[in-house]
């Protein structure tokens, strides 16, 4: 411990998307030395994943747009278990944030008059995706990178963080590695923010690079937070299905958006037969009626194709399940016979590079097959609506491994402007909790333990592979907690997991800390083994289906349910408990908004 490399900063930004360069960028302004932590590459963040566009209702396209509109479409879209402060906050705010990027350089795509332009998306009343083609994620990233960058923010790439100190209730820093040399490194803090998005490695079938093992979620949690709505995870309707190298990679909403149709090997536009009663009164019931909605949004009602993610991938699982599926196990994404192939390459370039590099098909002539993957969680880290903290002081959490604004299933393109409202209010209110306060000494006895944490897997004799352990947890979880689910599936889960979780401690890495994937992969298996048994805890809690959770044995929505988040933390003996959290009502004037 003599040795470790050791680091002071007042806010420490765990986590290099679109949140934490934002937090980072607000923090710097309010006079805070920060630091980014990133577990990969500066740059290489789930952020640019996000292909579409940025949710905002700036009515650029449509004049009727505006954020009472944009709140009650997230609010529907979450089947009303958002945290109604958070969506109000991000629905008035995003335009604002949107603006500022601009002003910082986005180059986003322009109407014929010179203003933003905006598309459509699912669950969207109204086209209201500002975008940069279908690159707006990798935009955004590169603009708060160069914003980072302009205030000296100092960067920790390839940095893994394995533990948060806390010390009298409150954080104090955070322990980790060098994934290159393995080398250890400290730091102290006075705030921490947490930004390190999702956890769909968990599943076998994901969107998610490497990355997304929840480490963010894990280690929050075992600092003393608590966590809601685990049991709600997004698979987003259309990812690749082939070939097999490519299965789970994203295909972007936008191409939906932009007029694309849904087709089972009948050539039927199938989303007619799976519109909600939710949905019925304004979503379209022919194929006449839904080609309209693009161009008169006033008079026509939606196309069901643009139904909230959670509708349409249950759709497509139910058509594949009933044999109308694609060769590959999917369904076909149609843009080919509705969109010249100009429009195509202009509107969706990367989605013509993918197709073509990857699976040898041209989107401008043929369909693509697309089916559900994992690719994003609703639940994580419990934060105060207003200033993003946890319930462990000090420790603050924005975008992904923050839950509340979505509720149980997140629209499309509210990903974006989320992590730059609630990343730039994390960051603001993490400055001011650090200039309030002073570095304490870190415990001794916690960097001990995380180290002893770090290294067991290097000096540990044992023999299993910490490879072979992470994918039968992946394939446990995609049959058993995944799309569809049941009791008796979640609780023969619920004991494989926690055998997974035993053997894992007799995980080994032999080969030195140089270069060692098999390492990195041991020690992420902590966060994956943990957020996959919370995860599964949380279902078997919540006895219903809603947005992104679905059961098979309790197939409908609950009144009671629906009144509630399911809660997790860990208890003092280190044991798991789930609990039942009753929602914040709702004032007067925005339960007006849903009277229609």
């Amino acid at each position: 411990m003599a040795a470790i490399e050791t680091h002071d900063y007042d806010v420490l930004i765990i986590g290099a998307g679109g949140a934490g360069l934002r937090a980072a960028v607000e923090a710097t302004m309010k006079g805070c030395k920060t630091a980014i932590i990133t577990k990969s590459l500066l740059g290489k963040a789930h952020t640019v994943m996000a292909e579409g566009g940025m949710a905002a209702a700036m009515g650029n396209v449509w004049a009727q747009d505006n954020w009472k509109v944009h709140f009650r479409d997230t609010m529907r879209g979450g089947k009303m278990l958002n945290n109604w402060r958070m969506a109000q906050i991000h629905a008035q705010e995003a335009p604002e944030r949107v603006i500022e990027l601009e002003g910082w350089g986005a180059l986003f795509d322009r109407t014929p008059d010179g203003k933003i332009l905006q598309r459509d998306f699912g669950g969207h009343r109204y086209a209201r995706l500002a975008h940069v083609g279908d690159r707006t994620g990798l935009e955004m990233i590169r603009i708060l990178q160069q914003r980072s960058v302009a205030g000296d923010i100092a960067v920790f790439a390839e940095c893994t963080i394995n533990h948060i100190t806390v010390q009298d209730g409150s954080v104090s820093g955070a322990v980790g590695y060098w994934r290159e040399n393995g080398e250890l490194i400290q730091f102290r803090a006075k705030s921490i923010v947490m930004a390190t998005g999702g956890l769909g490695r968990i599943w076998s079938v994901t969107s998610n690079s490497w990355e997304g093992t929840g480490d963010g979620h894990s280690l929050a949690m075992k600092a003393g937070a608590e966590m809601i709505d685990m049991e709600f995870v997004q698979f987003h309707p259309t990812g690749m299905v082939a070939p097999a190298s490519v299965k789970g990679i994203l295909v972007t909403e936008g191409v939906r958006g932009d007029g694309g149709t849904l087709r089972n090997s009948d050539g039927e536009r199938f989303m007619f037969n799976y519109i909600p009663d939710m949905f019925a009164s304004e979503t379209a019931d022919s194929e006449e009626e839904a080609d309209l909605w693009y161009t008169d949004k006033v008079n026509a009602r939606r196309t069901p194709d643009l139904l909230p993610r959670d509708e349409v991938a249950r759709a497509i699982h139910a058509e594949v399940k009933a044999g109308r599926g694609s060769p590959s196990g999917g369904v076909y994404l149609d843009i080919a016979s509705r969109r010249d192939s100009d429009y195509i390459k202009r509107r969706l370039p990367s989605m013509y590079h993918q197709f073509m590099e990857l699976a040898g098909v041209d989107i401008t002539k043929d369909p693509m097959e697309v089916g559900p993957t994992a690719h994003y969680v609703m639940g994580g880290v419990k934060v105060d609506a207003e200033t993003c903290a946890t319930t462990v002081d000090g420790l603050y959490a924005a975008g992904e491994v923050a839950a509340g604004l979505h509720g149980s299933n997140r629209l499309g393109g509210n990903s974006l402007s989320d992590l730059l409202v609630f990343g730039q209010r994390a960051g603001f209110y993490a400055a001011e909790h650090a200039l309030a306060r002073e570095f304490v000494n870190l415990d001794q006895a916690q960097s001990n333990e995380a180290v002893e944490r770090i290294t067991a897997p290097l000096e540990s004799d044992g023999n299993e592979n910490p490879y072979t352990i992470q994918s039968e947890l992946r394939e446990l979880m995609q049959a058993q907690v995944g799309i569809i689910r049941n009791q008796a599936d979640m609780e023969s889960a619920l004991n494989t997991i926690r055998t997974l979780k035993e053997r894992a401690r007799g995980v080994s890495a032999p080969g030195g800390t140089a270069y060692n994937p098999g390492w990195h992969t041991a020690l992420d298996l902590e966060h994956l083994l943990s957020m996959a048994e919370t995860t599964t805890l949380a279902a078997l809690e919540r006895e219903e289906s809603r947005g992104g959770h679905t059961r098979d044995d309790f197939p409908t929505a609950s009144e009671e349910f629906g009144k509630v988040n399911v809660m997790a933390k860990y208890d003092e003996s280190g044991e798991i408990v789930i609990q039942q959290q009753t929602l914040a009502e709702m004032p007067n004037d925005l339960k007006e908004l849903f009277e229609d």
